[in-house]
């Protein structure tokens, strides 16, 4: 059945499916792309109500070990098999295959928008679509795409023993700062909510609370967690005692670092406010900044090498084929060709 998806129809499939809500960090954190590699197991940090991210809708059909005979997905007379969905994800880059192993509901979403080309498909083959001349030429070009691309691919491949030892080392010095993990923080918070439009009586009303929050603090054998959970306003937060797990130094505002940095382990920090109000932080404990070993990155690596040989493999190909064949350009032409679009149109 898979034969009825082009590679560009697959393409366009995974691109629908990538498209998924990724939570934002807490407003502790700071909006901020790195390509630093993300820290080692830690407890992600929460959000705010506001920026929760959307419920995942159910799957609509999961692969299970069975026959590959097996429906997977089905909708009317458009179904698909457990072998289509297999076919489907092997056609797929290892990268794309493995994001799928990280989170099912991109397959879920894979595979409900391979069963909606089938469904357009078979209503296009109703109408006789594919007998129009403009689409039996797209289709065409879209055959001769597929299969071009399909042998640079082949053609570029790098040798099964590629990266050695000695090319992964060296990538790996080369490349030894991109490994760097920042300091990390063990933090947790309690709010005191403020918007930033918020009236006198509400910030003093605010004030008020965070006054008996700081004095609740400074209590004998006071308990944060406990605090936390009877007293910030953020209701995902004080459900963990106002935990927000561990954060890298890049993660986290210059206002929440410049209190944190001079913190004890166990100490609570000074109110800071932000456009949302006052936070309270308390220090559990701190990591230092470390270099990822070479044995936690080498399969980045490896397959970074191989993308880059591949990729070079495939210039020097096409370079070779233009040189045993040289191209000639009817220059002429060309610019007769862009001065009549250029022409303004006589209706």
């Amino acid at each position: 059945m898979m034969d009825r998806f082009s590679p560009r129809a697959c393409a366009a499939a995974l691109a629908a499916c990538v498209l998924v809500v990724v939570p934002a960090t807490h407003a502790v954190a700071q909006s901020k792309a790195t390509n630093a590699p993300p820290a080692q197991p830690a407890k992600p940090a929460p959000a705010t109500p506001a920026q929760a991210a959307t419920p995942t809708p159910p799957a609509t059909a999961t692969v299970r070990d069975g026959s590959d005979s097996e429906i997977v997905a089905q909708a009317g007379n458009a179904k698909l098999t457990l072998a289509d969905v297999r076919a489907f994800v092997g056609q797929l880059n290892p990268r794309d295959q493995a994001a799928f192993e990280r989170d099912p509901r991109l397959l879920s979403q894979a595979i409900r928008s391979l069963l909606a080309n089938q469904l357009a498909l078979a209503d296009a083959l109703a109408r006789k679509w594919d007998q129009q001349p403009a689409v039996i030429a797209q289709l065409e070009r879209v055959r001769q795409d597929a299969l071009v691309e399909s042998y640079l691919r082949a053609m570029s491949q790098p040798p099964e023993g590629f990266p050695g030892e000695a090319e992964i080392e060296g990538a790996y010095e080369a490349n030894k700062t991109s490994f760097l993990v920042p300091r990390q923080f063990q933090l947790a918070q309690i709010v005191v909510a403020l918007g930033p439009d918020a009236d006198k009586a509400a910030e003093d009303k605010a004030r008020k609370k965070l006054d008996e929050v700081r004095r609740s603090l400074k209590e004998p054998n006071a308990n944060f967690a406990a605090i936390a959970a009877r007293e910030s306003d953020d209701p995902e937060g004080a459900a963990r005692g106002g935990d927000l797990g561990w954060l890298r130094e890049d993660q986290i505002r210059p206002e929440i670092r410049a209190q944190i940095f001079g913190l004890s382990t166990n100490a609570v920090s000074e109110p800071v406010k932000l456009e949302d109000g006052w936070h309270i932080l308390r220090l559990s404990e701190t990591k230092p900044a470390y270099t990822r070993p070479l044995a936690e990155v080498r399969d980045v690596l490896v397959q970074r090498l191989r993308e880059e040989r591949q990729a070079a493999n495939r210039r020097k190909l096409l370079s070779k084929l233009a040189e045993d064949t040289p191209v000639t350009i009817n220059e002429i032409a060309i610019a007769k060709l862009a001065e009549t679009r250029q022409k303004p149109s006589s209706k």
